[in-house]
């Protein structure tokens, strides 16, 4: 058994999240990132292993700890890869990455590992998966799809607090452009076009 099968392992246990960050969402972005990493040359072994541990505790969105997720994944991803043949500067730079990666945290990755982290898991926002994940997660709180007099943000600033389709507005929209890698651009500029084309379908069904 490889390093990454006995992390892939631990992770499975341990998680207990709402179904948008899910062990699927981590081996969705585990092959993000595994394509990425490969496009850029990157190490392989440091990437895979944040890609795995990088949401191993979430917050559900509704809680003030939410923007604290990351950083105690990170956190936690030390004490889980000192049982492994890891040095003290992978270690660093694996927790790094996984405390860097989120959105929320409004950063930009230092390192190659830390930017490929995120844009693997920025593309799980985006095309047909994001979309599921996005209801999914609106749905656990109880958000309606969307707003009646104005569904798609015309005349008005978007909120995801209330519903569920201003988070196209308020966030995904955006990620296209914060996009660290080329690979990375171009596998979103391509999801991009997915949303669109959804909502476009919304607006004549609504």
């Amino acid at each position: 058994m490889t390093i990454l099968d006995s992390i892939k392992n631990e992770v499975i246990t341990i998680m207990d999240n709402d179904p948008a960050h899910d062990f699927e969402h981590v081996m969705r972005v585990y092959n993000n990132a595994q394509k990425i990493a490969k496009k850029e040359k990157a190490n392989q072994k440091l990437v895979l292993s944040a890609a795995l541990l990088h949401d191993i505790i979430s917050y559900p969105k509704s809680s003030k700890r939410s923007k604290l997720s990351s950083i105690e994944s990170a956190k936690k991803s030390k004490s889980i890869l000192k049982k492994y043949d890891f040095t003290i500067e992978e270690i660093n730079i694996i927790s790094d990455a996984i405390a860097e990666h989120s959105f929320a945290q409004n950063k930009i990755p230092q390192t190659i590992e830390g930017k490929i982290l995120q844009d693997a898991d920025r593309l799980d926002a985006l095309g047909a998966i994001g979309i599921a994940r996005v209801f999914a997660t609106s749905g656990s709180l109880n958000r309606p799809f969307y707003n009646l007099d104005d569904p798609f943000c015309n005349a008005r600033n978007p909120n995801d607090n209330l519903w569920a389709v201003d988070h196209f507005f308020n966030k995904l929209f955006k990620l296209e452009f914060m996009m660290n890698t080329k690979s990375g651009k171009i596998e979103a500029e391509k999801r991009t076009k997915i949303l669109k084309l959804f909502l476009k379908q919304l607006k004549a069904e609504i």
